[in-house]
């Protein structure tokens, strides 16, 4: 009776040790991709001063938002003067669902990545230097195309693959 209650109080404590290192998991795959991201930015406001890899979790970084599953859903930085491109880690923040990165000095093609995230409900770059053709496939087929003006050399939508007019985007 004793190593019966042992062996299921070992199956507790390993089934709990399981799912803490899947969220574990779940948290530092979320967090290299929003380190890829930062990576790839310049920063001269240190807006992104917080976003510290060697944290498990990235929901205590500024601008980040996660839901109570420790789950990034927000990423707001807009107006945040940063500059770069976007990466196509971004796709692996699997349950995002704001994207503002609008006012800010963006370069290169918005990530094909992004239209497999199906909770993502708003994007907006508006105020940027984006190129190639905004998406329209998957949640992008709901965002106003207001949220993507003022990308001069940014052009769309694409049409499902048909036309590529990603000559400008370098």
């Amino acid at each position: 009776m004793v190593a019966q209650n042992s062996r299921r109080e070992l199956l507790a404590a390993s089934l709990i040790l399981t799912l803490a290192l899947i969220r574990l998991t779940e948290a530092n795959s979320e967090g290299d991709a929003l380190h890829a991201l930062r990576r790839s930015l310049s920063d001269p406001d240190n807006v992104l001063q917080s976003w510290d890899p060697t944290l498990v979790n990235p929901c205590t970084w500024f601008h980040v938002t996660c839901n109570q599953h420790h789950q990034v859903t927000r990423l707001d930085l807009g107006n945040s003067n940063l500059s770069g491109h976007l990466v196509p880690e971004l796709g692996k923040l699997e349950h995002l669902q704001y994207l503002r990165l609008n006012e800010n000095r963006l370069t290169g093609p918005i990530p094909r990545e992004l239209t497999v995230i199906s909770s993502l409900k708003v994007v907006d770059v508006l105020g940027n230097d984006l190129c190639g053709t905004f998406p329209v496939e998957g949640p992008f087929e709901h965002i106003p195309m207001q949220n993507f003006e003022n990308n001069l050399r940014l052009e769309g939508p694409e049409l499902l693959g048909l036309a590529s007019y990603n000559t400008n985007c370098t």
